[in-house]
């Protein structure tokens, strides 16, 4: 069959393009039995696709593309798109692998290696700059009230500095610092919350996340200069799936690094354990506070029988509550961001900007509160 197929293309290549004419002539010098319609859905088949292969390779030449070396159509030209290949390059599965793992490794960012010591009177700072908002935009319809990216870095880097300072005269073995929480102000590239909701944006939002992702870093390298930092993020309406992927960029930034740990899957409450104090964190948009307390019982029971002292930190609504439930403290935290156009007409503002941190004794609990306020 073969031999026919050659024979048939030799014919089209003289001039006779009527593959039904090409098939009665082969009928009758070969003496072929099936009919000439059967010859020719076979033969069709073939001769177009070698036409097709043939202005293939018209194509390669006129690019200046071996012909030979072609095994996928990636080429971008007028009517095909073309991949050649030379075959004394071809290198094998394992030594691709090799050098892609190699690249990565030049990579790799270097972290310095922090050594700590044991302390008795040892205490946890929380570090929780809660609803930054990166890409939010405020033209001041209040005064005070101006926000942009720039803005934004600035309080954050201020605040977090501020907490530090504050916190000097403790002995601080442990860092937790709380992230997500609508650390992004929008979700995709239409400029709308993951709830399709319409924001008022400064830059674009691969930029806007470049600019998050720089200032966890810087944030997060600082605090270690202090102690180790354990990382939670809590997913937030705004940025619900840019938050997680900012979230796991941010652990990949710092892989192999033993001064961080990270608690960064999507689920809504997040729960730590330092010694005698049980600390929940939340963004605020999901369950009632009310509810919070006996959500914590039962969805962390061993945690909340080795300890005394329990607190759940919650956000989004960007102002300071406060309660205490059976056995559980439920709070909420103020944001550095401004008031935009929408809040503003809904008369939601006047709250101070600020960002807050918590001291918590191994023994005794919270033992201090500290805010940095912007003015």
């Amino acid at each position: 069959m073969t031999e026919l197929k050659e024979r048939a293309w030799e014919i089209y290549s003289n001039g006779q393009t009527n593959i039904t004419e090409i098939s009665r002539t082969l009928k009758e010098s070969e003496g072929i039995e099936s009919d000439v319609e059967q010859i020719r859905k076979y033969l069709s088949k073939y001769i177009n696709k070698r036409k097709r292969n043939q202005a293939i390779y018209n194509e390669a030449e006129t690019v200046g593309i071996d012909p030979e070396n072609i095994n996928h159509y990636w080429y971008k030209g007028k009517s095909f798109s073309i991949h050649a290949k030379n075959a004394k390059e071809e290198v094998s599965f394992e030594e691709i692998v090799e050098n892609i793992v190699n690249d990565m490794k030049g990579h790799e960012p270097a972290h310095p290696n922090y050594k700590r010591s044991n302390s008795k009177d040892g205490h946890l700072l929380v570090v929780d700059p809660a609803d930054i908002h990166i890409g939010k935009l405020s033209q001041g319809l209040n005064p005070g009230d101006e926000y942009n990216n720039s803005i934004a870095r600035e309080r954050v880097l201020e605040g977090v500095k501020g907490i530090l300072d504050k916190s000097s005269g403790y002995n601080i073995d442990k860092i937790m610092f709380i992230g997500g929480n609508d650390i992004l102000h929008i979700d995709n590239p239409k400029r709308t919350t993951a709830g399709n909701t319409p924001q008022d944006t400064d830059g674009m939002w691969y930029h806007n996340f470049e600019v998050a992702r720089k200032l966890y870093v810087e944030v997060l390298d600082l605090l270690m200069t202090v102690a180790d930092v354990h990382f939670v993020f809590n997913p937030s309406n705004h940025d619900y799936t840019n938050g997680f992927f900012l979230s796991k960029v941010i652990e990949a930034w710092y892989r192999g690094n033993k001064n961080i740990s990270f608690d960064g899957d999507i689920r809504h409450r997040k729960y730590y354990q330092y010694h005698n104090n049980l600390i929940g964190s939340t963004h605020g948009d999901g369950a009632k506070a009310a509810d919070l307390p006996l959500l914590l019982a039962h969805e962390a029971p061993k945690m909340w029988s080795e300890t005394k002292h329990r607190y759940i930190y919650t956000h989004h609504v960007h102002h300071k509550t406060s309660k205490d439930f059976i056995g559980v403290t439920v709070e909420s935290l103020r944001s550095p961001s401004g008031t935009d156009a929408w809040h503003h007409n809904k008369g939601f503002s006047g709250s101070p900007k600020a960002v807050e941190g918590f001291i918590h004794h191994k023994e005794f609990g919270q033992v201090c509160r500290l805010t940095h306020i912007f003015y």
